[in-house]
């Protein structure tokens, strides 16, 4: 009995501490929690500025070329033979009809007097091929004799820039055995046809004055300014992004606190630099970084300025 007592007075007591909680917790609503109204936050964009200025812009294109006399001359000999006696060296400076060597033409039973080999222009001998006792005939040349006074460079203009080439433009020249130091050039013949197995076409350029740090065969590195703009508004071209497929730029307002969207019509660009022909003027502030994420009248915080 003592056991079905207690199980009929915990049956009897849960149920009731049941009923009164429910009763107690049912009776109050939850606290209602007042409504906020979402805050915007202003986005404030980090540029970088360019101060706009006016200068020169030059296309150019750039070449390598040989160097070489603009007169040179193979010294044949007048008959067949050994070269029995060698009168120069290379690098030697002979006058025309200066001996230069000469060739025994005698054969077992029949001697003969040495033939003199005589220079057929005034200039420097450059090469002298055969050695004293080589046999030589008069289909071989055995010295090239170059007037080194006046240069020239040789070079090859590929196709797509034949229309930007012409006489009388003037080039600078670098070398790499004088590096930081430059000479003048002039072009003075193009040629009036390509050569069509390279599709190019042959310029040469006269040295503007003689130097005789300057030797032929030397490589030269050509520097050939095509076109000119002078006083014109240049900007660094990344300032500009392309939207609805037309140019524009981001100008700074006076307080820096603005960005406004302008329109501008773009000229040449050279080596990251662009004229603009229109759109901007002299002195105006414009955003050359930061302006990809930029909308018309946004706001902005110029940390730094570019030179």
């Amino acid at each position: 009995m003592k056991k079905n007592y207690r199980i009929w007075f915990l049956s009897v007591i849960i149920p009731a501490y049941i009923i009164g909680t429910s009763a107690i917790t049912g009776c109050k609503k939850p606290a209602a929690v007042p409504a906020t109204a979402p805050v915007e936050e202003e986005v404030i964009y980090a540029v970088t500025g360019y101060k706009t200025s006016v200068g020169n812009l030059d296309d150019y294109l750039e070449f390598g070329g040989d160097v070489s006399s603009v007169s040179a001359v193979d010294v044949i000999p007048d008959m067949a033979g050994k070269i029995s006696s060698i009168k120069v060296n290379v690098g030697d400076m002979v006058r025309k009809d200066d001996v230069i060597a000469y060739v025994d033409a005698s054969r077992p039973g029949m001697n003969y007097k040495a033939s003199p080999v005589k220079a057929p222009i005034s200039g420097r001998i450059i090469s002298f091929t055969p050695m004293l006792g080589a046999t030589v005939s008069q289909a071989m040349a055995i010295a090239k004799i170059s007037n080194t006074d006046e240069l020239e460079i040789k070079m090859s203009v590929p196709e797509r820039f034949i229309s930007r080439i012409h006489n009388n433009q003037t080039a600078s020249i670098a070398f790499d055995a004088y590096p930081g130091v430059v000479f003048y050039a002039q072009i003075h013949e193009v040629s009036p046809v390509l050569d069509t197995s390279t599709r190019t076409m042959d310029v040469k350029l006269r040295m503007m004055e003689n130097d005789d740090r300057i030797k032929v065969g030397m490589f030269a590195r050509i520097h050939l300014v095509t076109e000119t703009v002078k006083n014109a508004t240049v900007i660094p071209a990344a300032s500009i992004i392309t939207r609805d497929g037309k140019p524009y730029v981001f100008v700074i307002s006076s307080d820096s606190a603005n960005a406004s969207l302008r329109s501008v019509t773009v000229g040449m660009t050279v080596d990251n630099k662009s004229e603009i022909i229109s759109g901007l003027s002299e002195g105006e502030v414009i955003v050359v970084k930061g302006q990809s994420l930029l909308n018309d009248g946004a706001k902005i915080n110029v940390i730094s300025m570019q030179e």
